[in-house]
């Protein structure tokens, strides 16, 4: 059974009611010439929105209040367009709220967009300029020089504008604030948009941003064929992902001082992969690691240097092995990194990954370089200084995208910033999330608290989730928080994680724990390690 999570009218301190019909002619009368009303649907209250051809987001959002769904088309140049769609609740708070995309999947976020929709939020998503039934489906790139640049920013800011314009019309009245709320190329797209339009939001929520993708991207080939071929004596099969996060597990646990089943210090774990060696001829291979197994290891939990000793990218996580599936499984030949590599990068069909080498690095650099790619502006200066305010998280058992690259963003905006005077802390706070996986959730053994509210959390819960059931308010949310410290100036120093037993909020909550503004972590003062009041954070 989906849990039923109603609209709390006390969460809408100033309502607006709307001014205008739902209607396409309506909607038509008050747009540019280069955009078209497609349709719009009125939702009654507790009413579910049926998605309509959308390949990429087909999951309909339940339990929605009364509200206008509306879904426009821009043409963005001669040979492109995007599509748009937003949720206009008959009783409005004054706020704008967007939903970010993932992977390369187009398509209107209808599910994530109803995240906004108990603050009362009018909620805004965009197909980015395509729509594809598959996130790694990466063709639609291939000689549409103008579809890249929608997907790289100009839909989702055009959309935004154009969003702001409607609100203003549909309620007579503007937007007070604009939050931005993505996870993976979500991230990206939040970062981007702090990067190069400040202007578009007050408050922006980033979980594990695929922010750097000419190094991201290349990495992730590179973690693939360091794994090939699958008859080579190092070669890891999926099988033994457990069995090595078993032992990872075993040395790391106690990292932080307490043993709770939960990594929360990877980085203070002295981890030795010989404890996995088989220790005779005879030994179960299914249960242990071959000499060459243990040393592929190093290179997974190393930092990927190449030339004369320069970083590319960070390394997996200690913990993250029950996602590594995602990446050394010798599956990559079909994945995001090599689509990408296919009709962005080279742009043709015929690349393989039997042709990478660090080159590849390079023409990666050279050419998200030439089309704006990387969200790698670290000098967050326009955004500071119309006082916007950016909350950024990431799961420290990441295994798509490994924290190091949240972490190596987060510190080189205080390196680049601190010397100009600013106190990052200001605006800009990153959170790390033990044992959570990508964007969500966490192995099936651990009992970790993940939920906090992130980016589409609530649609992995249910189609009808909103914000942190049983617990509504900024200290456990941190869509909640980012507009407590938007709206009041109150910045977010912990944010108590949640989770719910088997991952379903019907069967209560099974622990919860404060996270911690980054470097600090929480510590353990003793008693029941499941209360979220016996643990404080410590730098």
């Amino acid at each position: 059974m989906k849990p039923t999570i109603l609209l709390a009218a006390s969460l809408i301190p100033t309502a607006t009611v709307a001014m205008m019909p739902c209607s396409k002619k309506a909607f038509n009368k008050i747009l540019p010439s280069n955009s078209t009303t497609l349709y719009a649907v009125e939702v009654p209250e507790g009413g579910t929105f049926e998605v309509a051809s959308d390949l990429s987001y087909p999951t309909n959002a339940t339990n929605l209040p009364a509200l206008c769904a509306v879904a426009f088309n821009v043409t963005s140049s001669s040979s492109s367009s995007f599509t748009f769609g937003i949720f206009l609740p008959k009783q409005w708070s004054k706020r704008l709220f967007t939903a970010g995309n993932g992977g390369f999947a187009g398509g209107i976020n209808w599910l994530s967009m109803a995240e906004g929709l108990e603050e009362g939020f009018a909620c805004v998503s965009t197909d980015t300029g395509h729509n594809v039934s598959d996130t790694n489906d990466g063709t639609w790139a291939y000689n549409a020089p103008e579809k890249i640049k929608d997907w790289t920013g100009r839909a989702l800011h055009s959309s935004v504008q154009q969003a702001k314009t409607i609100v203003s019309a549909y309620y007579g009245s503007d937007a007070k604030y604009s939050y931005y709320s993505g996870c993976s190329t979500g991230g990206y797209q939040g970062l981007k948009e702090v990067q190069t339009y400040p202007e578009d939001f007050d408050g922006v929520l980033v979980g594990s941003p695929a922010w750097w993708h000419s190094h991201l991207q290349t990495w992730s080939i590179q973690v693939a064929l360091w794994n090939q071929p699958s008859d080579a004596p190092y070669h890891i099969p999926d099988s033994l992902f457990s069995v090595i996060g078993a032992e990872v597990m075993n040395q790391c646990d106690g990292a932080d001082g307490v043993l709770d089943g939960i990594i929360s210090a990877p980085k203070s774990c002295d981890f030795h992969p010989e404890a996995l060696l088989c220790t005779s001829p005879a030994a179960d291979k299914s249960e242990c690691l071959t000499a060459p197994q243990v040393e592929l290891l190093y290179n997974l939990y190393n930092n990927w240097y190449e030339g004369n000793n320069e970083f590319v990218f960070p390394q997996y996580s200690y913990g993250s092995e029950f996602q590594w599936s995602m990446l050394s499984s010798g599956t990559e030949e079909s994945g995001f990194s090599e689509q990408f590599a296919k009709y962005i990068m080279y742009q043709n069909p015929e690349w393989t990954v039997a042709n990478f080498s660090y080159q590849t690095v390079l023409d990666a650099e050279r050419v998200c370089k030439s089309v704006g790619l990387d969200a790698d502006n670290f000098d967050l200066t326009p955004f500071h200084h119309k006082q916007g305010k950016l909350l950024h998280y990431v799961g420290l058992a990441d295994g798509l995208i490994p924290p190091g690259s949240s972490e190596y963003y987060h510190n080189h905006v205080v390196q680049t910033m601190a010397p100009q005077g600013v106190n990052v802390t200001d605006f800009y706070r990153l959170f790390t999330i033990p044992g959570m996986g990508h964007c969500a959730y966490t192995s099936s053994s651990s009992k970790a608290p993940w939920y906090i509210n992130g980016a589409s959390q609530a649609g992995s819960l249910g189609t009808g989730v909103r914000g942190v059931p049983g617990y509504q308010d900024a200290g456990h949310d941190a869509l909640r928080a980012l507009i407590k410290w938007v709206e009041e100036d109150v910045g977010p120093n912990k944010i108590v994680a949640t989770k719910y037993k088997n991952d379903n909020v019907e069967d209560g909550v099974l622990q919860q724990r404060p996270l911690c503004v980054y470097p600090g972590r929480a510590t353990f003062r003793g008693g029941d390690m499941t209360k979220p009041e016996n643990w404080y954070c410590e730098n």
